[in-house]
């Protein structure tokens, strides 16, 4: 009987463990796909500013640099002008080839 209740003690803990590793990680999940959600819908308005067609690959790409570096930083701000600047000499580059 002890050993059965010992089990069953065990089998709970497990997974209210299993529960709050899946939880962590489906709000990190939501999180950046809520981040990602607003830097494309702002890359696209700075796009359509500049008269620029908006194009999805430069767009996620943009993105994709700003979550990272947001990670590393913990700055918006910084991140925004670093990336912003990479998309930038990425585009001048391009047009020159």
């Amino acid at each position: 009987m002890k050993a059965s209740k010992y089990n069953f003690f065990i089998f709970v803990n497990l997974i209210i463990l299993f529960n709050s590793f899946n939880s962590y990680y489906l709000a990190q999940t939501k999180q950046n796909s809520i981040i990602k959600l607003f830097c494309l819908q702002s890359v696209k308005e700075e796009m359509m500013k500049a008269e620029m067609v908006y194009s999805e690959e430069i767009a996620n790409e943009t993105c994709d640099c700003y979550y990272e570096e947001f990670m590393q930083t913990a700055s918006h701000q910084d991140a925004k002008t670093k990336c912003k600047l990479e998309t930038k000499e990425n585009l001048n580059h391009n047009r020159k080839i």
